[in-house]
């Protein structure tokens, strides 16, 4: 049996592999998956993909399934609850981002900004393929993006988190050359 050819990444083990032969990279044009995503992204800065693939089902849990309306409402209880959460990563700042975002989010819904057409907004609703080479952390592009989002009052949405975030909502393709799933879009 030939072994499908994957981005380097996407080797480690099952989990990872399955992620990406299902999930990263394909366009996402979902509002509420795509900020699901952003705030993911969010919690993994410092930290492995992997860590956060493990606890998504934990972060699902504990922020409401990532429901932007249920999420704004939040308050310290929560706050307090969410810190004593084994199953997410614990990091205030964190999670009160995430609770803001959420704010955020409904904002933007409720002035009849629709988020994924905020999103792919800035590359007119086309996904940009990267050359399957070089796999850059940032771009400008993700600068871009993370200096709007940082403007409206995101946080956590640096350009290194933004690209990261860009690739694994579709938005960007950078699956290597070789991989089988670079062309599967």
């Amino acid at each position: 049996m030939i072994e499908k050819q994957r981005c380097r990444w996407a080797q480690s083990d099952e989990q990872m592999r399955e992620y990406h032969d299902t999930e990263w990279g394909v366009p996402e044009r979902d509002s509420r998956t795509l900020w699901e995503l952003l705030m993911l992204e969010g919690f993994q800065a410092g930290l492995s993909w992997q860590i956060i693939l493990r606890k998504r089902d934990g972060f699902r849990k504990a922020f409401a399934k990532f429901d932007p309306s249920r999420v704004a409402r939040f308050g310290a209880k929560d706050v307090t609850r969410l810190m004593n959460d084994e199953g997410i990563v614990r990091a205030r700042a964190k999670i009160e981002a995430t609770i803001n975002g959420a704010k955020i989010f409904n904002d933007m819904q409720q002035r009849g900004e629709d988020f994924s057409d905020y999103c792919w907004s800035f590359t007119d609703g086309k996904v940009v393929k990267g050359d399957g080479v070089s796999f850059p952390t940032q771009t400008e592009l993700s600068e871009r993006i993370s200096k709007d989002l940082k403007k409206r009052g995101f946080k956590f949405v640096g350009p290194t988190i933004v690209y990261a975030w860009l690739q694994a909502a579709g938005i960007v393709n950078d699956h290597s050359a070789n991989c089988f799933r670079r062309k599967a879009r």
